[in-house]
């Protein structure tokens, strides 16, 4: 029996938070409680992430609610959140031997680079002679749990969904109550603190909860989701992809309460969504190569224009094509874009532009409050045509007809584009072909108030089939 102060305990855990940041439904305190008197939950900040550029603000700010919520959960359960910065293969044997832990509780994350920082962390603590134990949670199924017959993973989504719905069953939250008895006298850095800026979502399992009720206890939330989800101006979706992200929620919660409050099938389709998040994470952990490269190895001889100034008003939001600027404009105001204008605007970059998905897929990373690297790699892979099950290279959105269709009247490109605001509905977007007596009512001069679109869609669409086919 180890000993803290004057208390005996049966065994001393320290439990290593990453994208896991709550209390309900998680695994890992679940097992911890049955197991220790004493839990010591540890999250670590990569100095490297949060000095450079590479994290947004809105990631930022939604990272440091999450921990402020956390710990004052914690800390009505006789917890607090212990919170280091630097190397978590150097900190954690530091913390594991100036507390005496016994053993380090944590989840597995199964992207590559954090499957490497896991090992490198293991070994470090399995040399101090320390037990290491590993759970499945922040997703609702682990990666080798839905393969085909021989044992190979699924590269086709509906193939996958169907295994996945034979195999995987969405079990009841596992219990988490009781006390931490989180020893007083550890030293906790301070969470850094960043002037509130109220455009960006606010994190924490107090809002992840608080937005899953009012999501699924609407009458029409799931009929809503599944008939306007992709129309731009409509707030049809859950908005719960940042809390998946950090883990604010289980992604077992979301999908119970969606198998609860559906009404027929319309849950399905919401749920559905979680199985493409499932999807995309099992690629990356069967075929790493995809998150410097192709899925497709042959896509990484396509030879990319990748003109920088390009580049530069796509990510600003004037490229001149009022659809593909809205929801640029509405990343960067709030580090959240509807998944309709992800898709719309990845379209253009690669297939209107001829630049490289890496270059989206990073500033969407960076920028994205809910940037996932699996779906995001994902997600981008489709649009260009590249990756696993991707949209054919041949399919490209044309951005005037996309806007047309899911923004009909102009209210998301007017929201996020105000020197469009007056522009009429037949021209909203296409606004360079409005007669000049009709921009002059508008108050917009095109070229000087808003950019002329930068390409001619119809001339980039054959210069793009012909880049893919040279490949």
């Amino acid at each position: 029996m180890a000993r803290w102060g004057s208390r005996t305990v049966r065994q001393r855990i320290l439990w290593w938070l990453r994208r896991d940041l709550r209390v309900t439904d998680n695994v890992a305190l679940h097992y911890a409680l049955r197991d220790a008197d004493s839990i010591i939950p540890v999250f670590i900040l990569d100095s490297r992430l949060l000095n450079s550029d590479k994290l947004a603000p809105a990631r930022k700010q939604f990272l440091f609610d999450s921990l402020a919520d956390l710990d004052a959960r914690l800390r009505e359960r006789g917890g607090r959140l212990i919170v280091q910065r630097g190397d978590p293969a150097r900190e954690l044997p530091r913390l594991v031997h100036e507390t005496r832990a016994d053993a380090v509780y944590f989840h597995r994350d199964y992207t590559p680079y954090a499957r490497a920082r896991d090992a490198r962390v293991t070994d470090a603590l399995n040399a101090l002679g320390v037990r290491v134990e590993t759970f499945d949670d922040n997703y609702l199924a682990a990666p080798e749990q839905v393969l085909k017959d021989d044992g190979t993973p699924y590269t086709v989504y509906t193939r996958f969904r169907l295994r996945f719905e034979e195999r995987v069953i969405i079990p009841n939250r596992y219990a988490t109550r009781g006390d931490l008895n989180t020893p007083r006298d550890i030293v906790s850095l301070e969470l850094p603190r960043l002037p509130r800026d109220d455009r960006f979502a606010r994190g924490g399992e107090t809002e992840a909860l608080k937005l899953a009720r009012a999501f699924f206890r609407r009458d029409d939330g799931l009929a809503r989701y599944r008939d306007l989800r992709d129309f731009l101006a409509r707030d049809a979706t859950s908005h719960l992809s940042s809390h998946l992200h950090f883990g604010t929620v289980s992604a077992r919660e979301l999908a119970r309460a969606a198998r609860d409050a559906d009404a027929g099938k319309q849950g399905k389709t919401w749920i559905d969504e979680l199985v493409w998040r499932e999807f995309y994470a099992q690629v990356l952990w069967h075929f790493p190569h995809a998150a410097r490269g192709a899925f497709r190895r042959e896509y990484d001889a396509i030879a990319w224009e990748n003109d920088a100034e390009k580049f530069a008003a796509w990510c600003e939001g004037r490229t001149g094509f009022p659809i593909v600027d809205a929801g640029m404009r509405q990343l960067n105001a709030t580090g959240w874009m509807h998944n309709r204008a992800r898709m719309i605007v990845a379209s253009f970059l690669t297939k209107d532009l001829l630049i490289d998905w890496r270059w989206g897929e990073k500033y969407f990373l960076r920028n994205l409050i809910d940037g996932d690297i699996a779906s995001n790699n994902g997600g981008w892979q489709w649009a260009a045509g590249t990756g696993t099950d991707a949209q054919p290279f041949f399919r490209i959105f044309n951005p005037l007809l996309q806007g047309a269709k899911f923004d009909p009247d102009g209210a998301y490109v007017k929201r996020w584009i105000p020197e469009l605001a007056r522009v009429p509905r037949e021209y909203i977007h296409a606004p360079s072909t409005m007669p000049r007596e009709i921009a002059r009512r508008a108050g917009v001069e095109i070229g000087t108030d808003y950019p002329a679109p930068m390409v001619e869609h119809a001339v980039q669409r054959e210069r793009a089939l012909k880049m893919y086919r040279r490949k």
